[in-house]
């Protein structure tokens, strides 16, 4: 296992309201993981709330990207690059972890972590969300979402919350620096080599409409690409559902 990213700054809570209120109130130090033990007000996607049940993970790396403002959006497909690489080496079962647009790890097709990006002034937060030990009930879920599941269940593996940020801090740091380096266009290709019903049809969900098509991938800039009978609909934003009839 890598070490600890050098410059890094590491803080672990026992309890706090949200892992990003945290990570931005210690911003300056950036970069800077924060890892709560206890989260009680965490949010995901669109402000809907995060359960954490007790012996799950929820940390938030605070940065400052090197790169244009309208490029920070490209590190959900890094951060989830990461993670799938820190669980494959913990697990030693990589062919567990898949990815689903835009920003969730999946484990044998069911939801194990979300990501969830926020951007305040020049500081980015990362949060990750990982169902370790337990899967939220199926009551909060929204309807029509991917099914959870959790770590332990699935690979028979029950991993602590620090060990699981210390796999993934240099996982990042390695993925952030080979974005920097070598730009989007090798993680686009692999993120879309690990991603989850590629070519298959799936429902893309807005406010007031829905879209269905074949998932054809992303492009340079994130965005989702749908193969609908009025030809390809790029989609930087939605929520997606599988089809399960296709």
């Amino acid at each position: 296992m890598m070490g600890w990213p050098e410059g890094t700054a590491r803080v672990v809570l026992e309890e706090t309201d949200s892992t990003q209120t945290q990570a931005f109130a210690r911003s300056e130090d950036a970069p800077v993981w924060v890892l709560a033990h206890r989260q009680t007000s965490g949010t995901g996607r669109r402000g809907r709330p995060w359960q954490m049940p007790t012996g799950n993970f929820a940390a938030t790396l605070a940065l400052r990207p090197k790169d244009a403002v309208h490029r920070r959006s490209l590190r959900s497909f890094t951060a989830a690059l990461a993670l799938r690489d820190a669980l494959s080496e913990l697990t030693g079962q990589p062919a567990l972890f898949s990815l689903k647009w835009p920003n969730d790890v999946l484990c044998r097709g069911r939801k194990l972590a979300g990501i969830l990006l926020e951007s305040r002034g020049d500081v980015l937060l990362i949060g990750i969300g990982i169902n370790l030990a337990a899967a939220p009930a199926h009551s909060v879920l929204e309807q029509g979402s991917t099914a959870p599941i959790d770590l332990l269940s699935a690979s028979g593996q029950l991993i602590g919350a620090e060990d699981m940020l210390d796999a993934l801090a240099p996982a990042f740091a390695e993925r952030e620096a080979r974005l920097l380096r070598e730009g989007f266009d090798p993680q686009q290709a692999e993120w879309m080599r690990g991603a989850t019903r590629l070519g298959e049809p799936i429902v893309a969900r807005f406010a007031h409409h829905e879209l269905s098509g074949r998932f054809d991938g992303i492009d340079a800039d994130g965005a989702l690409l749908l193969s609908t009978a009025e030809g390809i609909q790029r989609l930087p934003a939605a929520e997606i559902y599988f089809n399960e009839a296709g």
